[in-house]
């Protein structure tokens, strides 16, 4: 499958078997993870792999995580980031998420279910997996393989704005 069609067939899936997903594919998607690029290289992410009974209760406390057999806490190390300059933005915030958008889109090569979840209680989640300070929970990604039929990878163009709409050239 090329990038395009990965891309359109990944979608926020909200059920999931009671199937664990394999080690194999886990070490595909932290690979991923290990490969994206962040800011300056400063590689701000920490991720908490969640599979066991008890660390999934502990998510379920904050967020809903539709029965997934696996979830990974990403999460942003406030001191290791990279800082611009000119108004002081730091961008763990970007960089977990690029780090997120590379396991979805491996999760969804390797046939697996996914839905990225930035609802959820960060204190919860503080208290819940004791994080020290200096890291700060941006988002759960959820994986699993999925129950039910997937959405139509043609659906964007019913379900996008068109290009024209969101893209210019040179100027607003």
């Amino acid at each position: 499958m090329d990038f395009i069609d990965i891309a359109k067939t990944r979608y926020s899936c909200r059920k999931y078997l009671d199937k664990k997903v394999e080690k194999e594919k886990l070490d595909k998607i932290l690979e991923a993870a290990h490969v994206a690029p962040t800011a300056a290289n400063c590689q701000p992410q920490k991720l908490i792999v969640v599979q066991e009974k008890e660390g999934l209760e502990k998510i379920n406390k904050a967020a809903r995580t539709y029965g997934a057999p696996l979830v990974i806490l990403v999460c942003g190390d406030v001191d290791r980031v990279w800082t611009r300059p000119y108004d002081g933005k730091k961008h763990h915030d970007i960089d977990t998420s690029i780090v997120t958008d590379h396991m979805m889109l491996q999760a969804t090569e390797l046939g697996l279910g996914t839905v990225w979840v930035c609802y959820f209680d960060p204190e919860i989640i503080r208290t819940e997996f004791h994080l020290p300070d200096n890291l700060e929970p941006v988002s759960i990604l959820v994986i699993g393989y999925p129950d039910g039929e997937p959405q139509d990878p043609d659906r964007h163009g019913m379900t996008r704005l068109s290009l024209d709409s969101i893209v210019s050239y040179e100027t607003l």
